[in-house]
């Protein structure tokens, strides 16, 4: 799922759990951010390539438009570095082993946490073989499973269309706040 879509799902759960239990406005935000950032990490090396390369403009947009299993090639370096990236924030055993120790430090679950989860799982499903596909079980294995890409047209629009929904059923369905 792109950047953008995984800020507004993770919004759209903390906004539904904080009709249960009280979320802090820092909260929130730490785990809407934590939901963007393992595509935010795994792009560091490509904005570099765009950054300091003089086709960067070009490359962007062949790469922003590509379709899956048709982006431009990189420079082996920038490949391998965005790969591995991938591979670590997109883990379910990187993520595991980060929650498990702040559990044993803390003695607690950090919220923001569970937006790296919900985004690991959400592109579980969401990223095809053809178009960086989630290997969940890494340094295990590379292997990813075959979901639908998000980047298809007709998904992105539906995508959308179930986040705008949602966030409409939550505007309309919200409690006044009840001082205590």
């Amino acid at each position: 799922m792109d950047i953008v879509a995984h800020g507004l799902w993770a919004g759209i759960g903390v906004s539904a759990a904080s009709r249960y239990w009280a979320i802090d406005r820092k909260t929130a935000i730490a785990t809407v951010l934590a939901a963007m950032v393992p595509d935010v990490i795994q792009l560091l090396p490509f904005v570099g390539r765009v950054l300091f390369d003089a086709d960067g403009v070009k490359v962007l947009t062949a790469y922003v438009t590509a379709l899956p299993g048709m982006e431009p090639a990189l420079p082996p370096a920038v490949a391998s570095l965005t790969h591995h990236l991938h591979c670590i924030m997109h883990s379910a055993v990187v993520a595991g082993v980060v929650t498990a120790l702040y559990w044993i430090v803390m003695r607690s679950l950090w919220l923001p946490l569970l937006g790296w989860w919900s985004h690991i799982v959400i592109d579980v499903f969401t990223h095809s073989a053809d178009f960086y596909p989630v290997p969940v079980l890494y340094p295990f294995t590379e292997r990813g499973f075959d979901g639908l890409a998000w980047n298809t047209p007709w998904f992105m629009v539906a995508n959308y269309l179930v986040i705008a929904c949602a966030i409409v059923y939550l505007r309309l369905t919200r409690r006044p706040v009840v001082e205590r």
